[in-house]
């Protein structure tokens, strides 16, 4: 991969900066269904980057696909987690900056959400390439972080339905 000048921040800075810029938006309510499409979406992105990491070899060119497939299901996830906290996040490094910081258990990952976001761009926008070597290094974080969210969700989605029976 072509390695540009990273210039990363912390998510308290980050955060401020999303604050000051309007960049985290209340919604009035939580969509449950639009929730339930978003970790299927997220799913969908996860299986199409196995299945093509099963068929490919480490010289192949399309790492790239795997890795922007599992960055993709993670900024989805993180979107449909956050929906619980009523908060529509207008960018990517404000979405993983605010899950950072309302939810502790994530601030730990911060470096890995922004090198992870930051390799994203390269590919969309500047036309970096990445390796299997690139994948192999983010594969642990990216699972780790999309079975978290995971979890975190489905314990949201159980305790939303429990907390509307109950009333």
């Amino acid at each position: 991969m072509r390695k540009a000048v990273r210039k990363f921040i912390t998510f308290t800075d980050a955060d401020n900066n999303c604050i000051r810029t309007g960049q985290y938006r209340k919604i009035p309510l939580v969509n449950k269904q639009q929730v339930k499409d978003l970790m299927d979406n997220a799913n969908t992105s996860v299986n199409s980057a196995n299945f093509l990491a099963s068929s490919i070899d480490e010289k192949d060119p399309r790492w790239m696909s795997v890795y922007t497939g599992y960055y993709e299901a993670l900024h989805i996830l993180a979107e449909a987690f956050l929906q619980f906290d009523k908060y529509k996040i207008a960018n990517h490094q404000c979405l993983f900056a605010f899950l950072c910081k309302n939810h502790p258990e994530f601030e730990k990952h911060w470096g890995f959400f922004e090198e992870a976001r930051f390799n994203r761009n390269g590919v969309y926008y500047y036309g970096s390439k990445i390796s299997h070597d690139d994948w192999a290094k983010a594969k642990p974080n990216y699972l780790a972080c999309i079975s978290a969210l995971k979890k975190g969700i489905n314990k949201k989605m159980k305790d939303y339905k429990d907390k509307a029976e109950s009333e």
